[in-house]
């Protein structure tokens, strides 16, 4: 079994995350985890509840389609958790009751795929650790019973109401805002570290009413005295009103006067001045209204569609994590919780079943953090010919996503919702000052290719109106497809007359794997992929045990 190693913790996992766990993450070696696993909100609520036919797997799940379909994957993983010795009995009778209820829905394959996963969760997860599931009221009712029989009903903590949208128009029923995401905890002693929100504006203006002329610091007066017995001297000549004493020692009295902290009134009883901004604000409730979604414009959007803001992430890791903690999201798609957790001091392992995910992990990673990226490495992507054979006969659709990367391209368009249009990636460059930016199409074969495929490449290149043309081919390319190619011409830098580039290029997988790169001018930055913007790591408080 694996085990962190000291001179790199950090990783990012491409593959199915059931696989990943069991033969990569140790018992007990996790302090937190966060999943937001994928599911169809979008669908029909009734639609999720008919019984599906057909032998189609879960692993079919791509970036940005997020459905469950009941087949023989979900079929094996009930006969798994009820006639294994994995689950708990308590899980067994659960998913019987359920499967008697729903039948062979896709909501019941959800279900079954996410039991098996939460028990190998519940394995890697340390005694001290938590588990926070992020899901949203279509399915939160099952899913509760499925953490309270895996987990156990007494390790629930709360459920968060998290406002994830502004309201929305519905005519017919109310507007759906929040999401859910359940806390639990794996023993009775967990890592807790008090968190705070904002105070609202109306307890502001209510309570902290009084600005400081001239910094505009709002501040409340609080009370000096006490019921208690305690001080009973003169202060200035004023002794505390009726039985009460003073609530601070004569010191600390002469201390807050020197530092201006204290306010007189008309009888000359005088007031301490508590200022808003050095207060943490209120202690941090079950319903979470001020963290909004990414922003159409936000910064740290990367425009993938499930993305969820930091400042969610970051609330949880700094209330359930320490510093040096590890912290596993087993569906990371663009990586926000692995990001947050690299920037505030933890050690991160991150899995997805999609290789446009792990990438997309990766350059935000790189981007935010440049030179004080921690050591990571990335495993399960092909790292030679022989394990890129193998993704291509596995998984074609993974296998382009893989290829175009190779050469530094931003995915085409998904094939499995519309007609191909023979582009499987494009690269933007600049070869002038006129800021208009060029086109290279990209197109991926992992079969048999053929002269008449590089011709057709030529005709997208012309519908498209792109400067140049890759193709990348699994296998070496024969002298003919290298004649068609070559019979392209060239494309000519604009900036450095008499500087060329074959308008249609031919590479393969080997070659891309010992070095070899794409030709074509790089005047400035590429401009492929929206760049993470630069984040700095922050320290952060050493919290306890509760």
């Amino acid at each position: 079994m694996w085990a962190l190693t000291e001179d790199c913790k950090n990783r990012l996992y491409y593959g199915d995350n059931l696989t990943i766990l069991r033969e990569h993450v140790s018992d007990q070696s996790v302090d937190l985890i966060y999943l937001d696993p994928p599911f169809n909100s979008n669908a029909s609520y009734n639609v999720l509840f008919e019984e599906k036919t057909g032998e189609k797997s879960a692993a079919q799940i791509t970036a940005f389609e997020d459905t469950w379909h009941w087949g023989l994957e979900s079929e094996r993983a009930y006969h798994e958790v009820v006639a294994g010795r994995n689950g708990p009995h308590r899980l067994v009778t659960l998913l019987q009751a359920f499967r008697s209820f729903l039948g062979k829905s896709d909501m019941m394959a959800y279900l079954v795929m996410m039991a098996v996963r939460l028990v190998e969760l519940y394995r890697v997860l340390k005694t001290t650790g938590s588990i926070y599931l992020h899901c949203d009221p279509t399915a939160s009712h099952y899913i509760k019973l499925l953490m309270d029989a895996v987990f156990g009903g007494g390790q629930f903590r709360n459920e968060i109401i998290w406002q994830r949208t502004s309201a929305h128009n519905r005519l017919v029923r109310y507007g759906p805002v929040h999401d859910v995401i359940f806390f639990y905890t794996k023993g009775e002693n967990w890592t807790w570290n008090q968190q705070h929100m904002p105070y609202d504006a109306g307890y502001v203006e209510t309570f902290y009413r009084h600005v400081e002329e001239p910094t505009g610091r709002r501040y409340t007066l609080s009370d000096v005295t006490s019921n208690r017995p305690g001080g009973r001297y003169l202060w200035k000549g004023q002794a505390p009103p009726g039985k009460r004493f003073w609530g601070y020692s004569e010191e600390t009295m002469s201390r807050f006067e020197a530092e201006g902290r204290l306010v007189y009134s008309k009888t000359g009883l005088p007031r301490y001045k508590r200022y808003l901004d050095e207060m943490p604000g209120q202690l941090l409730q079950d319903v979470w209204i001020d963290l909004p979604p990414v922003a159409a414009h936000a910064k740290e959007r990367i425009h993938y569609q499930t993305q969820k803001p930091e400042t969610l992430l970051e609330r949880i890791i700094r209330a359930s994590s320490n510093e040096g903690d590890l912290i596993l999201d087993p569906f990371c798609g663009c990586g926000t919780a692995v990001a947050v957790a690299e920037r505030l001091g933890r050690n991160w392992i991150g899995i997805d079943i999609t290789y446009l995910a792990v990438n997309l992990m990766r350059r935000r990673l790189e981007d935010s953090f440049g030179k004080d990226l921690s050591p990571y490495r990335v495993v399960g992507d092909p790292k030679d010919l022989a394990s890129a054979e193998a993704l291509a006969e596995a998984n074609r659709y993974q296998f382009e996503w893989w290829a175009v990367d190779l050469v530094g391209a931003r995915p085409g368009q998904d094939k499995k919702k519309g007609a191909d249009t023979g582009i499987d990636g494009c690269i933007n460059f600049f070869d002038d000052e006129s800021g208009k930016a060029k086109t290279i199409v990209v197109q991926v074969k992992s079969g048999h290719t053929t002269p008449g495929q590089v011709r057709d490449l030529k005709g997208v290149m012309e519908r498209e109106k792109a400067s140049i043309g890759a193709f990348i081919t699994l296998h070496e390319p024969t002298g003919p497809m290298k004649q068609e190619a070559a019979s392209a011409g060239f494309y000519e830098n604009l900036l450095w007359p008499g500087q060329r580039f074959p308008r249609l290029q031919i590479i393969s997988i080997g070659e891309l794997l010992h070095g070899e790169k794409l030709e074509y001018p790089q005047w400035g930055p590429p401009v492929t992929f929206k760049r993470a913007p630069k984040r700095s790591k922050k320290k952060t408080e050493q919290g306890q045990l509760l």
